[in-house]
């Protein structure tokens, strides 16, 4: 299967549910009190799919490769 938008990507899609996971965990328990830690997991696990989603949009091979090589590095 060919995709022809980042959403049709399976990595991109779990990278979604991995997102949702981390806001649902990150609303509960200790992380309600760490606005700072809540807010950098959140947002590390928001710029994962982004950079996705970016690389897709680039039109070549090695920008997407490097996107998704940036996205499976974010601290």
């Amino acid at each position: 299967m060919i995709a022809n938008k980042f959403e049709d990507l399976i990595f991109w899609r779990k990278a979604r549910e991995l997102t949702k996971l981390v806001y649902s965990y990150t609303g509960n328990g200790n992380f309600k009190s760490d606005f700072g830690l809540k807010y950098q997991i959140q947002r590390s696990s928001v710029s994962i799919m982004s950079n996705m989603a970016e690389g897709f949009g680039r039109g070549s091979n090695k920008e997407f490769l490097q996107f998704l090589f940036i996205a499976n590095h974010i601290p």
